[in-house]
């Protein structure tokens, strides 16, 4: 009896053991073979393409076969990795506020820290502008909205916003406004040379609320000369779209 038992419970494991294999067989046979990225965002970057990406924004190099290692090293127009770490701990500074007058020896004209601008800071792509620097994408039309709003207006405006093939607009925070500030320029105080247009030297509203009289109040940032204030939000700004960040 005990040998019975035995073998019926080899034949059902064996059965069971067979169904497994055809079944894995069937699955595998079911997978889609490996391909190569179609996107150059998510193409496999090499040091160059990194680099590249990080000082101008240019997008990877698609590739239709699989990466392979190069057989030689870099070339002289190629970089290497610590060329790569010392553009990335560079463009994680605060950028250069644009002083280069020294009117005392160990002020900002003296020592001109932060991160150096890129050789093209800005890209005009026809309706939005792409700071290179920031990896930002701001409206062109720096009054797109026709005139100023309170701050709740000037939230659900950005918000609901579809410009340049995107929708996923908002009000920039006020570290983000004033990135675009060159404190070297006024009226407005912007970089010479921006291809923004319709820059109101006024007050901006900026997303982010005061600790002064919570919620009530927010802070702007001025374009005439860089001043950054808070005001109540029922006051009326102008209003600066972007897109993109972390």
């Amino acid at each position: 009896m005990r040998t019975e038992s035995r073998a019926m419970v080899c034949v059902v494991m064996g059965a069971a053991l067979v169904g497994m294999i055809f079944m894995v067989k069937a699955y595998a046979a079911s997978l889609d073979a490996p391909a190569a990225p179609s996107d150059p965002n998510s193409a496999m970057y090499t040091v160059t393409d990194v680099y590249n990406r990080i000082n101008d924004g240019t997008a990877g190099t698609l590739r239709a076969g699989a990466f392979t290692e190069p057989s030689l090293g870099p070339a002289s127009t190629g970089y290497d990795l610590g060329e790569l770490y010392d553009l990335a701990s560079e463009r994680s500074r605060p950028a250069k506020t644009g002083q280069t007058t020294e009117y005392r020896s160990g002020d900002d004209g003296t020592w001109q820290k932060g991160a150096s601008w890129p050789s093209t800071r800005f890209t005009d792509n026809g309706v939005t502008v792409t700071d290179h620097l920031t990896g930002l994408e701001w409206a062109e039309d720096a009054n797109l909205p026709g005139g100023a709003r309170t701050w709740n207006d000037a939230i659900d405006y950005c918000n609901a916003l579809s410009l340049g093939g995107y929708d996923d607009w908002r009000l920039p925070d006020t570290r983000e406004l004033l990135s675009l500030i060159d404190y070297s320029q006024d009226n407005p105080a912007l970089p010479s040379g921006h291809p923004f247009d319709n820059v109101q030297s006024q007050r901006y509203w900026t997303s982010t609320t005061s600790t002064n009289d919570v919620p009530n109040r927010a802070w702007s940032v001025h374009l005439l000369r860089p001043i950054v204030d808070e005001y109540g939000k029922g006051v009326t700004y102008f209003v600066w779209p972007l897109r993109g960040g972390q």
